[in-house]
């Protein structure tokens, strides 16, 4: 795909974009069941559930551009998720190993937060007003799990000092 235009450029963002939270979908269910904290189980299992309805909205820009829902592979959600991964395969489960995981985790939501702000600019710039509208809404929902996160690191930040 050749990127000639503002419209090219939101297609191929909006692909990647659909690769990093489908990446999200099969790598929380394994970075709740490393979480000491049920706090932070219950966080990321939440998560999951808000993912899978940003999946759904991503299908309908998708679906309003006349476009398939494919992904092209994001390999900056990969690297993301592949340090969260390394700390549950290497790390017994512990108050900073979860101190850990919502440092992965946050890594990932800010990645998250610059894709979805880059695409309802780019949306709101083509006039694309359903667009901006759902990609604010996942933008704002990724923005409460980065601050549900850092309030539950607040204090597991603490217990890991031992």
């Amino acid at each position: 795909m050749s990127i000639e235009k503002l419209q090219d450029l939101f297609y191929h963002d909006l692909r990647d974009t659909l690769d990093a939270e489908r990446q999200l979908t099969k790598a929380l269910p394994k970075l709740a069941k490393a979480a000491e904290s049920e706090e932070l189980r219950a966080a990321f299992e939440e998560h999951l559930a808000v993912t899978e309805e940003q999946i759904a909205r991503l299908e309908k820009i998708f679906q309003s551009l006349d476009k398939a829902a494919r992904g092209k592979h994001c390999p900056g959600m990969e690297g993301l998720l592949q340090e969260g991964s390394e700390l549950v395969k290497e790390e017994e489960p512990s108050a900073a190993l979860d101190a850990a995981l919502i440092g992965a985790a946050q890594k990932a939501e800010h990645y998250e937060i610059a894709a979805y702000g880059t695409l309802a600019t780019y949306a709101r710039i083509l006039g694309m007003e359903e667009a901006v509208d759902l990609l604010e809404t996942t933008l704002a929902e990724e923005k409460e799990t980065d601050e549900k996160l850092t309030a539950i690191a607040s204090e597991l930040n603490l217990q890991a000092v031992g």
